[in-house]
């Protein structure tokens, strides 16, 4: 049994005349009345009560009548539900990033995104970048947004949005006052992002020993918004993205920094090309997405 055998039946159970349902179809009537043969003889018994006047469904017909008018729409639906996802306007996306992603434009993409695609379950997974790294590989997430992301063939990667950083000092620090360069941290105590693990927080390691120092760290911590309570505890100062500089804290000010500029640029990384469903995603983030 095919669905055009159900189309069949259902046209002429509409139309109760077989000449009615066939131009309705765009058929031939002999071939329809075949199908409609075939059909019953593969049910095993009578659909229509046929005579020279009239046509009439059987009890078998008028209850096969519901089925296949369901089977129908569920079939539809399934082919619009297939389209949308191939389109990337619907469907599962799971996306994994670090806390501190969402004080960026990354948290109005995701409302904006949601709003505009009402059918798409976005599903956000918070984890540290290696956990991000893991769980895209396995296909347990789809997207990843990350700073430094790995240099990896596997990976599919897009600038998400252009950031810099901004250096955090306790209230009062000695170097709150005037402009600062990297090079005149040398000495300072240092509050760092998890160097195990975040490849940003080797990144920014670099800068300072190219700037002519080794950081001395006193804390480190898997979250960048964690590193402004850390200053504001007075256990160093630290150098953080320029989204989380937003957040407002009572006890710590932000400065820019002199010199060469560091980067804290965000990628979006997915594994698999023609992806419609994170491609959308990522344009939305970007900005490109014309979609109100």
């Amino acid at each position: 049994m095919e669905l055009r055998h159900l189309r069949y039946f259902l046209a002429v159970a509409r139309h109760l005349n077989f000449t009615a349902a066939a131009e309705s179809l765009g058929v031939a009537q002999p071939p329809l009345s075949q199908q409609i043969r075939d059909l019953e003889a593969e049910i095993g018994t009578a659909l229509f009560v046929r005579t020279t006047r009239r046509v009439a469904l059987t009890p078998a017909g008028l209850d096969f009548l519901a089925e296949a008018a369901a089977i129908l729409e569920r079939a539809g639906g399934a082919v619009e539900r297939a389209r949308a996802i191939g389109a990337g306007t619907a469907g599962i996306l799971n996306v994994g990033l670090t806390g501190s992603m969402l004080a960026g434009p990354l948290a109005r993409a995701i409302r904006d995104y949601a709003r505009a695609y009402p059918d798409v379950d976005l599903r956000i997974h918070e984890m540290s970048p290696d956990r991000q790294i893991a769980l895209l590989r396995s296909g347990q997430t789809d997207v990843s947004f990350l700073r430094c992301p790995p240099p990896d063939a596997d990976l599919i990667r897009a600038r998400a949005w252009r950031e810099g950083v901004r250096l955090v000092l306790p209230k009062g620090h000695r170097l709150a006052a005037s402009p600062v360069a990297l090079a005149d941290l040398a000495g300072e105590r240092f509050v760092f992002l998890r160097l195990a693990d975040s490849r940003f927080a080797k990144y920014l390691w670099d800068r300072c020993t190219e700037a002519g120092f080794v950081p001395t760290i006193t804390h480190q911590a898997v979250e960048a918004a964690s590193l402004t309570s850390l200053v504001a505890a007075g256990l160093g100062i630290a150098i953080i993205p320029e989204c989380v500089a937003r957040l407002a804290h009572a006890d710590v000010v932000y400065r820019p920094l002199r010199g060469p500029r560091i980067r804290a640029d965000v990628y979006a990384l997915w594994m698999h090309a023609k992806q419609p469903l994170v491609e959308t995603f990522v344009r939305r983030v970007q900005g490109e997405d014309p979609r109100p």
